[in-house]
């Protein structure tokens, strides 16, 4: 299977980067990047909070809502487009964000910055797009290999985190843990643009981009 962040090199990859960089006057090349640690950070969350019988029934009564059928793939373009990023799917990213980070998506957004370039507003502002591009991800994806259980959501999160998807829930985890001093989630990120290193966020970002 794919990994999510295949969508960054398609189509519709390039009209999220186009979109949400011109909403937010930022440059692509940042935008990109801020996305391609948004959308592994969600991802390990939500893993995270699947890995229990009471979150993954969660995870799959929200994603069986219509909301989060996959439409928000195909209207995109017209989400973007306009003069301001719709509102509801800034509303429904927040709610997103707020449950799956249990409050702490501020260390997320720092972490997000910090690796991007960008002004932490803008990262969260990102983050905000991600979250409900991920739902409708994985939302059509439940649809389409009519996941039920909490077995099956789990196995659909690990194909789209690929391999070494373990180590990146402990990072998550580790990141959520911060207390907001900026050295953990410097560590983080330190590991996350290791080159070399298989392990940690930069291994998943890799493995993602690979296709595994």
């Amino acid at each position: 299977m794919a990994g999510i962040l295949d969508l960054l090199n398609s189509d519709l990859g390039k009209t999220l980067i186009n979109g949400t960089s011109k909403q937010l006057g930022q440059d692509k090349g940042k935008t990109a990047n801020a996305l391609s640690t948004a959308l592994p950070f969600i991802l390990g969350a939500m893993k995270n909070n699947a890995s229990t019988p009471e979150g993954a029934a969660g995870l799959l009564g929200a994603l069986g809502n219509d909301k989060h059928s996959g439409n928000i793939l195909d209207n995109l373009g017209s989400i973007l487009g306009g003069s301001n990023i719709d509102d509801d799917v800034l509303q429904d990213g927040a709610g997103i964000l707020s449950h799956v980070f249990g409050g702490k998506e501020q260390n997320v957004a720092q972490a997000v910055s910090k690796k991007s370039g960008l002004d932490l507003n803008s990262a969260m502002q990102i983050l905000k797009v991600a979250a409900p591009l991920v739902m409708g991800y994985l939302g059509k994806e439940t649809r389409q290999q009519n996941v039920t259980d909490s077995n099956g959501i789990g196995d659909l999160l690990g194909g789209l985190l690929g391999s070494g998807a373990q180590t990146e829930q402990s990072l998550v985890s580790k990141l959520l843990d911060a207390d907001g001093d900026g050295s953990m989630i410097d560590d983080l990120i330190g590991m996350a643009t290791g080159s070399k290193k298989k392990g940690g966020l930069g291994g998943l970002l890799g493995g993602l981009f690979g296709g595994k």
